[in-house]
């Protein structure tokens, strides 16, 4: 199996190296995790994303002010 560690180091990098103006939801992480054979839930990826204090996706939307 996968370590919840490399894991919670997926989810902390993809979410530093996103959009800001289109952040990424649970879901998306879920799948691409999914997409790498690790097989886990949206509520697991939830529950890490709280764990490491990273705001859900539409908190950390930011607007690019015109």
């Amino acid at each position: 199996g996968v370590s919840s560690i490399s894991i919670k180091k997926f989810i902390k990098d993809t979410i530093k190296n996103e959009d800001k103006s289109k952040p990424l939801s649970d879901e998306k992480i879920k799948v691409m995790l999914n997409n790498q054979g690790i097989n886990i839930a949206r509520r697991t990826v939830s529950k890490y994303r709280e764990e490491l204090e990273i705001l859900p996706s539409s908190k950390r939307k930011t607007l690019i002010s015109k």
